[in-house]
């Protein structure tokens, strides 16, 4: 077999199977403790949007001076939001504090069981 032959249907092989997959994009939306109702549900649309096209979301709530020592109200947002979203997104992992930051990961659910 020629060798030339083959490296090109080696390469053919390779550029089939890169085109089935997917990248995976991980967004990013910021939150504070004491949001407003309709600033919450504008977030809440971009978090819908970004998981309806199939991205990750990773949701940030950022502390500020005395509301560090209230994690529980980071909890109860965080906890709210994905209460919210549970129907479009799996939470990939649950809220952990880690400085100033609160982060929590939703992932979408399977587009198979949409269809």
């Amino acid at each position: 077999m020629d060798y030339g032959k083959y490296k090109y249907e080696q390469a053919q092989k390779a550029r089939e199977s890169r085109k089935n997959q997917q990248q995976t994009v991980v967004k990013e939306q910021k939150f504070r403790p004491k949001i407003d109702e309709h600033d919450y549900q504008t977030k809440k649309n971009n978090v819908v949007r970004f998981l309806e096209k199939g991205n990750k979301v990773k949701v940030t709530i950022m502390f500020r001076g005395r509301e560090q020592s209230r994690p529980e109200l980071g909890y109860r947002l965080l906890e709210r939001l994905a209460d919210d979203v549970k129907d479009l997104s799996v939470v990939e992992s649950r809220p952990k504090q880690d400085g100033r930051n609160m982060t929590m990961v939703l992932g979408p659910t399977s587009k198979k069981g949409k269809q």
